[in-house]
């Protein structure tokens, strides 16, 4: 199965005809985030056959210039969000070493296999979570009963209370689900992100089961 045939399934479905009708209203009548043309750059990059690590984060990042379709990521010549600098920071104790370009463009992730993907694809110009839509929570649903019925190795990364709760649709005896601390200044400093080791046992579990390990250290 790829993405175009999930997607194709989904489509003729009354949410995502509703969903792509407030899209057009909301591209047409406001500032949204991404541009439209980026909105599916998460499943443009990494094939549904390549996943390997479902990172979820929310909605997308909210200001001029910064969302390009994948979670947590900013074009590099955007300045790096904090919880970015926080991600780079737990890579760099676990792996004791200095990431020397810390641009904020994650592609080179996604084009290894993992999947960056906000469970809220788009947003208002300044107006954080406020396509928080029944359609987007439908969705996501279909998405990650695709993904949970995967039989490769998956490893899903929970960070945060809306990403733990996503927990409870992973039920494939094929994938592991590492749960952590939202890596937001909030959430990292008061401890359950640094010295996680959330992206060692990502690898190790991948490696375990016969895949590839992620490369997590930007060159």
């Amino acid at each position: 199965m790829t993405w175009e045939e999930v997607f194709r399934n989904i489509k003729s479905k009354d949410y995502a005809i509703q969903l792509s009708h407030f899209l057009d209203e909301e591209y047409a009548n406001h500032k949204i985030y991404p541009e439209r043309k980026n909105m599916f750059n998460a499943f443009k990059l990494t094939p549904l056959e390549e996943v390997k690590v479902v990172i979820f984060g929310q909605d997308p990042y909210h200001e001029e210039g910064q969302a390009m379709g994948l979670a947590f990521s900013v074009p590099d010549n955007i300045k790096t969000p904090p919880s970015l600098i926080n991600i780079y920071k737990e890579i760099e104790i676990e792996y004791n070493t200095l990431i020397k370009n810390k641009g904020g463009d994650l592609t080179y992730l996604a084009k290894q296999g993992v999947l960056l993907l906000n469970t809220i694809l788009t947003v208002r110009e300044h107006l954080p979570m406020s396509h928080n839509i029944k359609e987007y929570n439908l969705f996501m649903q279909d998405i990650i009963e695709v993904l949970n019925n995967l039989d490769q190795p998956i490893v899903f990364l929970l960070w945060g209370g809306p990403a733990k709760r996503l927990a409870v649709h992973l039920t494939n005896k094929n994938h592991l689900v590492l749960t952590a601390t939202h890596p937001s200044p909030l959430g990292a400093n008061q401890g359950g992100w640094f010295n996680s080791q959330i992206f060692r046992k990502t690898n190790e579990f991948l490696v375990k089961n016969g895949a590839n390990p992620i490369n997590w250290i930007k060159i």
